[in-house]
């Protein structure tokens, strides 16, 4: 029995997961075969690591590429929304290079979701099949924020310039 989360979501299985040739998406904690929640922490087993979400003593190894890009497992402003597709950019460029990449949030399910799908649309996938391809090579909990999906559904740059809109529209 894996461990419940926030929201009835069960910590991962696997401290990460590969997506993509090269593309790995985790979390920081994950319930090992006996249920028992275990923290994750990256050695040197990437080039590059993405954190949507960071905490002390977590990883990666010193002299390993960190890009911590905080944002919130809720609802995106548009500087948010650049920073995810700025990390989504830097994240299909360094697999399509060849480096293997790690994007990791707190549960390893939306935000790196996010940020994996948008890669992967960058990369040449739908938004539908890089939604399916996270969810069927991470969990069937990942990307169950569903403003993520819409996000994704309607492009980044639609989604920034939509919630930029929203914003003059509310002040």
């Amino acid at each position: 029995m894996k461990t419940a989360r926030k929201g009835g979501a069960p910590d991962p299985g696997a401290p990460w997961d590969e997506i993509a040739p090269g593309l790995w998406m985790g979390g920081h904690h994950w319930a090992d075969a006996a249920g028992q929640r275990r923290p994750v922490v990256v050695g040197a087993e990437f080039d590059l690591v993405v954190s949507l979400f960071s905490a002390t003593g977590h990883g990666p190894a010193p002299g390993v590429p960190h890009r911590i890009v905080p944002v919130p497992d809720g609802p995106l402003n548009a500087g948010q929304l650049a920073a995810v597709q700025e990390a989504a950019r830097a994240v299909a460029a360094a697999v399509g290079s060849g480096r293997t990449v790690l994007v990791r949030c707190r549960s390893g399910y939306n935000r790196s979701g996010l940020v994996v799908a948008q890669a992967l649309v960058e990369l040449g996938a739908s938004s539908a099949e890089a939604v399916r391809r996270v969810r069927a090579g991470r969990s069937p909990w990942a990307l169950h924020n569903g403003l993520f999906v819409e996000y994704l559904d309607v492009g980044l740059d639609v989604a920034r310039l939509l919630v930029s809109l929203e914003a003059l529209d509310s002040s």
